[in-house]
């Protein structure tokens, strides 16, 4: 099965989405620690809110 360049296009976007949105989870733990308190807690609801929105936009840009 031979993937053509648009589909390969495709998963190398989602790849590199997923992986931003593991640095960020990561990086958020890095700064607020173990215990994330109130500020990590809502720093986690903002970076799973915003993959959210940037797959959304992302699958939008992809389908064009």
């Amino acid at each position: 099965m031979e993937i053509d360049a648009e589909m390969r296009r495709k998963i190398v976007v989602s790849i590199v989405s997923v992986g931003v949105f593991f640095a960020v989870f990561v990086g958020i733990g890095a700064t607020f620690g173990p215990d994330l308190g109130n500020d990590g807690g809502l720093a986690l609801v903002g970076a799973v809110a915003l993959f959210i929105v940037v797959m959304a936009l992302t699958g939008v840009f992809l389908d064009e």
